[in-house]
């Protein structure tokens, strides 16, 4: 099917370096799919396998129904956004996103004809006589974004597009990129260790740790129902606490402590677990009620429309967000931390 992408058991070894695991995956045409990990994880690598940048050591990958597995990079009908940008400082913007059209041979009157078409596409028609360096940072990626496109891939691929941009410039261009892709109906493959921006643009999301998938899903799933300790942990913030599963079932009951709670929630076996706890998900109050956890703030940030705690407690620290309050909690004093059973998730220990 025109867009898709396909690896079956794709692995790739430089020497005696494992960089990437036996991988299987399935990416649906029209659909941005992000591939999101620490460093060293193997994202960029399947990113250069689709690409035609790396050869597979074994395996099979196919584009659009077709086996590329052994095609050089010149026949894969796929486009790469570089992070640097890449763009040619010498030539104008119109001559960078016809230079890939250029190469390919195609006349002159259609390269800028169409060259020009992929710069309104991105929002920056008239700036085609200007030279990269008259541009801001978010105006240059959207360039590197219009050469890409104009080459009509069944693919586009983008690794860490948005790392040189400062925060607020970051999330203007991350909505500019995903408004595109959405709107030409692009296969999209994109590569950050970010998880917030990976949660802003993402169909799907495929999280990945030493060198191999550890879990794929929509951002909702991954962040309402992780896998593990680790995607808890990466996927938003979250507090793992020690517990012990007393009753396995469609729901589950659990001991914090000297605690008994009932969660709304299944669970397939008894014994030691974690619990995930957001941080949002935190109340605190400056009066105990039954089952409540007492802490002490350690630490308390103001960052205008919410408030940062770090508390000190008897299942160790714990980080919170809350609303400003007319009283905040101040550094040093005594609180209680309280929670709804439902908010609660578990991953094994």
């Amino acid at each position: 099917m025109k867009g898709s992408v396909r690896f079956e058991n794709v692995t790739k070894t430089f020497g005696e370096v494992v960089a990437l695991k036996p991988l299987s995956l399935d990416i649906t045409p029209g659909t941005l799919v992000t591939l999101l990990g620490p460093s060293g994880c193997g994202k960029t690598t399947t990113l250069r396998l689709i690409a035609g940048l790396e050869s597979a050591t074994a395996g099979k990958i196919l584009i659009g129904g077709e086996d590329v597995t052994h095609l050089s990079a010149t026949y894969r009908r796929v486009s790469m956004v570089f992070q640097s940008y890449a763009l040619f400082p010498h030539m104008t913007v119109l001559e960078n996103v016809g230079y890939g059209l250029s190469v390919k041979g195609m006349p002159k009157a259609e390269v800028k004809a169409r060259a020009e078409a992929g710069l309104e596409t991105v929002g920056l028609k008239g700036f085609g006589a200007r030279l990269p360096s008259e541009l801001s940072g978010g105006q240059q990626q959207r360039v590197a974004v219009a050469r890409a496109i104009v080459l009509e891939p069944e693919v586009l691929l983008l690794d860490e597009p948005l790392s040189n941009l400062d925060a607020k410039l970051r999330r203007h261009v991350r909505e500019e990129i995903r408004q595109i892709q959405q709107r030409l109906g692009l296969t999209a493959v994109y590569v950050t260790h970010d998880q917030e921006e990976a949660m802003a643009v993402s169909d799907r999301i495929i999280v990945m740790k030493n060198a191999e998938i550890a879990q794929e899903g929509t951002p909702h799933d991954l962040y309402d129902r992780p896998a593990n300790a680790f995607i808890a942990d990466f996927i938003g913030d979250a507090n793992l606490i020690d517990v012990e599963v007393t009753r396995a079932g469609p729901q589950t009951d659990i001991a914090l402590m000297d605690r008994a709670l009932t969660l709304p929630l299944a669970s397939a076996a008894t014994g030691p677990a974690r619990m995930v706890l957001r941080p949002h998900h935190i109340r605190l109050c400056r009066d105990p009620a039954p089952g409540h956890i007492p802490a002490q703030v350690t630490y308390a940030a103001w960052l205008g429309n919410s408030v940062q705690y770090t508390l000190s407690t008897p299942v160790g620290s714990i980080f919170a967000i809350g609303a400003p309050q007319p009283q905040p909690f101040r550094q040093g004093e005594s609180v209680h931390i309280g929670f709804a059973p439902e908010d609660v998730r578990l991953v094994p220990a």
